[in-house]
């Protein structure tokens, strides 16, 4: 049973995309200051004279100022641009406070919250005319279904950066050597995985299943209609948007995860355990069954290969529901808003350099590079050459203000070819997802003040109980309860405002 004392334990959802991304803003690494040569200039870089610019930026462990990145953005797009980052704590009231003062700033990248706040206070300008006389490559390069996530009563108030497309971040690994060992199949339905659980239970004196506290859903809730992704919380029925903590669905993963539980085949630490703590369980030999995140992949590999050099690993392919299909639930939206402060002095030219930066080449240079110094070609696919791609381009998401949203997906790939291993863990996971991904109907609904000051409160408030109706300390019998409850501190009006604003796309 999973122990009490882990009840109470809060399980905050991570977004997979924003965790395996390459050009993290945390990295605390060192880049070159200056590009390699080896591309020509763009146009963008021969016009006439610019304006010096000024961007403010999110906060990062490293001189936006000295990187390559803002070396090579000033060689193609000829703007001088000066770099500031927000502070590492209390970032909002910092934001806050440098627009009350008008501090100069041109280019503003912005979290949802930020965005919503400083948006509706009349604080950014209107970018449609913008957009529409000087971002030919901006209206090229943003899907029409991204704008929706920065249009508010009717005009684009910032260019939405949708990160790297979608794709599927953690899938179910099994020792393939114990199944082999134990005569046993590959599971492909919830009964059959119990099955597999319980023989190797019986066989192997373990406890076959681990998890962290961070990765409540995934392949299993999936089968039972459960949106898959951590993020994902919306599915669409019959016209309309019901959140996951809704769907009947819901109480039939708790009970499979209950019996699960109270049979002794789920890690009765689950809600404390981190990731770090569940792969050192499934690679010493104590688990047989983990959800992999594919950028832990690495580490993992080589841990069991230390451990168990004879181990073989499989990926488990989804789980098929009772409709024998199979079903991903994943969001897809923008991840970042790139805005003009209303009282910026150079809003064309702030235009001009978002525009230039879009340009489809200059934006592949930023994205990977340059051919033959930084990446390859094989194949047809692009592939880093290290060390130098990880010495210049490190940080170079940080200084995307929109992405080329038909390319930046294949580009990001190149990040993934660093290692072998995590290749092929990221390719199969996306080949067992290809068809079946279903994208959150609210992944680009603009930031809706009823859905923001509610999600932090009322996701605890779910995955806080989830745990306890998995561990039995709660009976599943009480969910109807639950979910009055979530529904009275915030879920009827999260409810009511996805569905008005989703009206409004009919």
């Amino acid at each position: 049973m999973l122990k009490k004392s882990v009840v109470l334990a809060s399980v905050v959802a991570l977004s997979v995309l924003g965790t395996a991304c390459g050009g993290s803003s945390d990295s605390g690494s060192t880049a070159s200051t200056a590009p390699s040569g080896g591309a020509a200039a763009s146009p963008a870089a021969t016009e006439g004279p610019k304006s010096p610019l000024r961007m403010l930026m999110q906060y990062g462990r490293f001189d936006p100022n000295k990187d390559f990145t803002a070396g090579l953005i000033k060689e193609k797009t000829g703007y001088d641009v000066t770099y500031d980052m927000l502070p590492a704590e209390n970032y909002d009231e910092k934001l806050n406070l440098m627009v009350a003062n008008k501090e100069e700033f041109d280019v503003m990248k912005l979290s949802a919250t930020q965005f919503f706040k400083l948006a509706t206070s009349g604080a950014l300008e209107p970018l449609d005319d913008l957009v529409n006389k000087f971002g030919p490559n901006v209206n090229q390069a943003i899907k029409p279904q991204s704008w929706t996530s920065t249009t508010i009563d009717g005009k684009k108030f910032a260019i939405p950066e949708t990160g790297s497309g979608v794709s599927v971040g953690e899938e179910l690994i099994v020792r393939q050597d114990w199944l082999d060992e134990l005569g046993l199949k590959m599971p492909t339905t919830p009964d059959e995985l119990y099955t597999v659980l319980k023989t190797i239970k019986e066989k192997k004196n373990i406890v076959p299943l681990t998890g962290s506290k961070d990765s409540l859903y995934g392949d299993i809730a999936a089968a039972f209609g459960v949106p898959y992704g951590s993020t994902s919380d919306w599915v669409l029925k019959d016209g309309k948007l019901v959140h996951k903590a809704e769907l009947p669905e819901m109480k039939e993963f708790l009970t499979y995860m209950n019996k699960l539980n109270a049979e002794g085949l789920l890690d009765p630490e689950l809600a404390i355990n981190t990731a770090a703590k569940a792969i050192e369980k499934f690679t010493s030999g104590k688990a047989a069954v983990y959800k992999l995140a594919w950028w832990n992949a690495p580490n993992t590999m080589t841990a069991l290969t230390k451990n168990f050099p004879e181990a073989k690993v499989s990926v488990m392919p989804f789980l098929k529901g009772k409709d024998g299909k199979v079903s991903l639930s994943v969001t897809n939206g923008t991840s970042w808003y790139i805005a003009i402060p209303k009282y910026s002095k150079h809003k064309e030219d702030a235009m001009k350099l978002l525009n230039a930066k879009l340009e489809k080449e200059t934006f592949k240079s930023l994205a990977i590079g340059i051919q033959g110094t930084h990446h390859e070609v094989k194949d047809g696919k692009y592939f880093p050459i290290l060390p130098k791609f990880n010495d210049d381009l490190t940080n170079g998401s940080v200084f995307m203000t929109g992405v080329d949203e038909t390319n930046y997906p294949i580009y990001w790939q190149a990040r993934v070819r660093k290692d072998p291993v995590l290749q092929k863990f990221y390719e199969d996971f996306q080949k067992y997802a290809e068809g079946k991904l279903v994208e959150d109907p609210m992944s680009f609904a603009p930031p809706i003040d009823a859905i923001s000051k509610n999600k932090q409160k009322l996701t605890k408030l779910l995955d806080d109980n989830v745990i306890k109706f998995i561990s039995g300390s709660e009976p599943v019998a009480n969910y109807d309860k639950f979910l009055t409850q979530w529904k009275a501190e915030g879920g009827a009006e999260t409810i009511k405002a996805a569905n008005d604003w989703y009206s409004t796309k009919k």
